[in-house]
């Protein structure tokens, strides 16, 4: 069975959901070689051979976390010339984007953005898109080159299937671009204990009808009680309610929870293209005719100022 190169996303050896995500993807379509990168980087092996990985490829060098992407790549490259794969599979981060982006203009392949799911085909991996805002599904394959695809989180669920996971160097010889951009200095961001909202199971969000920066108390109260992670539309964030990292939309993130509840959220084409593929949708609007309601698949009409409260009673009543 040919080898599927998969790009592990992990912090000094964490390995991150998504990666978990493409391994059991990437068993449809081939043997997964996980390819792991920078600090911690062979402490990934023993989560990434339980999720499937038969091998994993790793290598550490200072450049990983001095310099932007461009090392990365040329890791990447030294992996498809090394395994010569059926695919290479890279979680759909802004920066997994642009290493898939610059990995297959350097191997002259193809590369699909963004995928939803992955079957093998006849003539190679076919994947699922949401396209057009997420009006249209389509199914679409690479016809020339090694396959470079990147796969949204939470498109499909975690499946351990222990594999060898025998861990092996990688031999890399970094290109003279490598060094162009330098990391100059580093800012921890705060935590504020939620998941990450890309990678949330479950998210809540807020739009207009939250109606101020202080009544986002009450989203994040129904989200704690879930265990879920915040959002926001862009209205909310334009209005300086919530940070601009928390912004769920077509100029914002782009989530796909198995739960997305909307409260005071109207379902602009803008925000849907950010969250209409999530595999169940919850809305709260007082407006009856709100767009949000074309795409539920349960809808609450009423004042969330009193709807919210009362969910996120219940809910916490029930785990008690």
């Amino acid at each position: 069975m040919a080898e599927v190169l998969v790009y592990v996303d992990h912090v000094d050896g964490a390995v991150r959901k998504p990666t978990l995500e493409l391994l059991t993807l990437a068993r449809r379509i081939g043997e997964p070689v996980a390819v792991a990168l920078g600090p911690g980087a062979e402490n990934t092996a023993a989560a990434l051979a339980e999720h499937g990985a038969v091998k994993v490829l790793t290598h550490d060098a200072s450049e990983y976390t001095d310099y932007l992407v461009v090392p990365k790549v040329d890791a990447l490259q030294a992996a498809v010339e090394s395994v010569s794969p059926a695919a290479v599979l890279v979680p759909s981060s802004a920066e997994g984007k642009e290493v898939a982006a610059r990995l297959a203009l350097r191997i002259g392949s193809g590369v699909i953005t963004d995928a939803t799911d992955l079957e093998a085909g006849a003539d190679g991996p076919v994947a699922t898109q949401s396209v057009f805002a997420a009006s249209f599904t389509t199914k679409s394959r690479v016809s020339k080159g090694v396959p470079v695809i990147t796969v949204k989180p939470n498109s499909a669920a975690v499946e351990a299937a222990p594999a060898a996971g025998a861990v092996e160097a990688l031999s890399v010889s970094f290109s003279a671009q490598a060094t162009g951009t330098k990391v100059t200095g580093r800012t921890p961001r705060e935590s504020t204990g939620r998941p990450e909202l890309t990678e949330a199971a479950i998210v809540v969000s807020g739009g207009r009808g939250v109606n101020g920066a202080e009544n986002f108390a009450l989203i994040e109260a129904l989200a704690d009680s879930l265990g879920a992670a915040v959002g926001a539309s862009r209205a909310a964030v334009d209005a300086g309610w919530y940070p601009h990292t928390n912004q769920v939309g077509q100029t914002g993130k782009s989530v796909s929870p198995q739960l997305y509840i909307a409260n005071g959220i109207s379902g602009a084409i803008q925000h849907r293209a950010g969250m209409q593929t999530s595999k169940t949708i919850v809305a709260v609007n007082k407006d009856a005719e709100a767009p949000i309601f074309d795409l539920v698949d349960y809808g609450v009409v009423g004042d969330l100022f009193d709807v919210v409260p009362q969910l996120t009673e219940e809910i916490n009543t029930r785990k008690g």
